[in-house]
């Protein structure tokens, strides 16, 4: 531990947050330069975390180190605690210590984490579904109530291990499910002894359909795919209580599972309400047109927590996605380097994969369903990522995937090295 460190940001540009809104702020900016403040030195390319999941890409494919990425960019890996607009300054916590960033501007990027409810159970027995680590902890998981079904001693709880109950029917919940449950199908060859345990799927969400994003023939598609691999769509339902074998459901029904995965939405990031900037009431920074934080004239601020007005689409504010946090991304620094103009950005459409090469896409209107959405979604995600090396790695996974099964090593052990003592 040292004293208080003190520095300047490179390029006089400074950005909280290394996810996809900041990451490619700063790679935009390019020999501009920049400071990044991220608690990761990569950032997560969110829309295929589900592949992640189910095994089908490596995990450390979905994700780009920032370095790479940004490679005129300085980078500090801490958490931005305080700002002091007024002195053009910033305090950050890193593990050697704490650190003052002084900036000309300031963009503030911070993202948005898990929105959760006070519902009986759910912090302790809920798993996430937001990052990398909560990706890998799922496959574990998953892949160990596959082995404890196996052991079981009797087949009720056997049934019960094989029982995932995915709580928020958006992009998020259905994809992952749809993985998921395609890497359970794929691998149960290899436990003759349950092939008479019927394995079940349910997804819960309180709002009349799932993905209520897209147009309503691909979400109908979506729900008739689904439902015919035996997935159980509770619609207009929400989760009452949580128990450590158990879900209770608002419809009144009692599940018996070991697996609840919340993925019903995202909130802005809690630690942008310690930095004095104005917030709205769902905590998001309040931005103009121009993407500049109401009434200072040095700060910026863009993605998931965020409330950006789009003069694209007057009268409504951007949803948290990649897409338009890219574009934000894209105007943002071109205002930075002396081209400001109002950000507008018209979507082009939406995709999302079902698993088994099924998937719906809705681009410039025209709507795909089937393998040519499912193509058409890869081919949009391998676009948008970024550095060529990537995008090979992924392509190479994808590849493999076509000729191989997927792995069904249970790694939970990694992260836990076993400690340098004698006994066992």
């Amino acid at each position: 531990m040292t004293g208080l460190q003190q520095r300047q940001a490179r390029g006089g540009t400074l950005i909280l947050g290394g996810g996809f809104a900041g990451g490619y702020v700063a790679r935009l900016l390019g020999k501009r330069g920049s400071t990044i403040v991220s608690r990761e030195n990569f950032m997560l390319y969110t829309p295929i975390l589900p592949e992640a999941a189910s095994g089908t890409l490596e995990p450390r494919h979905v994700v780009v180190p920032l370095r790479m990425m940004c490679r005129h960019s300085d980078l500090v890996l801490g958490r931005a605690v305080s700002l002091d607009t007024a002195a053009h300054r910033v305090s950050v916590e890193t593990e050697v210590g704490p650190t003052e960033i002084h900036y000309e501007r300031l963009v503030v990027a911070l993202g948005a984490v898990a929105r959760t409810l006070p519902i009986p159970g759910l912090a302790e027995h809920g798993l996430g579904f937001k990052s990398l680590a909560d990706a890998i902890y799922l496959r574990n998981h998953v892949l160990r109530q596959l082995e404890l079904a196996d052991a079981a001693l009797t087949p009720d709880d056997a049934k019960r291990h094989l029982s995932f109950v995915f709580v928020g029917a958006g992009y998020a919940g259905v994809e992952a499910l749809a993985e998921l449950s395609d890497l359970l199908r794929d691998t149960s060859r290899f436990y003759p002894g349950l092939k008479d345990v019927r394995q079940r799927w349910v997804l819960v969400d309180a709002a009349p359909k799932i993905l209520p994003e897209i147009p309503t023939p691909l979400g109908d598609y979506a729900a008739r795919e689904l439902w015919k691999r035996g997935v159980d769509i509770r619609v207009s339902t929400t989760l009452d209580s949580v128990e450590e074998h158990a879900v209770t459901l608002s419809d009144g029904s009692r599940l018996e599972t070991e697996t609840l995965v919340w993925t019903a939405g995202v909130r802005a990031n809690p630690i942008q309400g310690r930095l004095g900037l104005p917030l709205d009431d769902r905590g998001r920074v309040v931005v103009n047109p121009m993407l500049q934080v109401d009434g200072f004239e040095d700060v910026w601020a863009l993605g998931d927590g965020a409330r950006v007005p789009n003069e694209a689409t007057p009268g409504h504010f951007d949803p948290p996605t990649c897409q338009h946090a890219l574009r934000q991304a894209r105007r943002l620094a071109k205002n930075l380097s002396g081209d400001p103009r109002p950000y507008r950005y018209r979507m082009l459409g939406q995709v999302a994969t079902l698993g088994r090469h099924k998937g719906i896409a809705d681009v410039l209107g025209l709507r795909l369903r089937g393998f040519l959405g499912w193509f058409v979604t890869r081919t949009y995600h391998l676009y948008q990522l970024p550095l060529l090396t990537r995008k090979l790695r992924v392509v190479v996974d994808w590849t493999v995937s076509l000729f191989f099964s997927r792995d069904i090593a249970e790694l939970g052990v990694l992260g836990h090295p076993t400690p340098l003592r004698d006994d066992e």
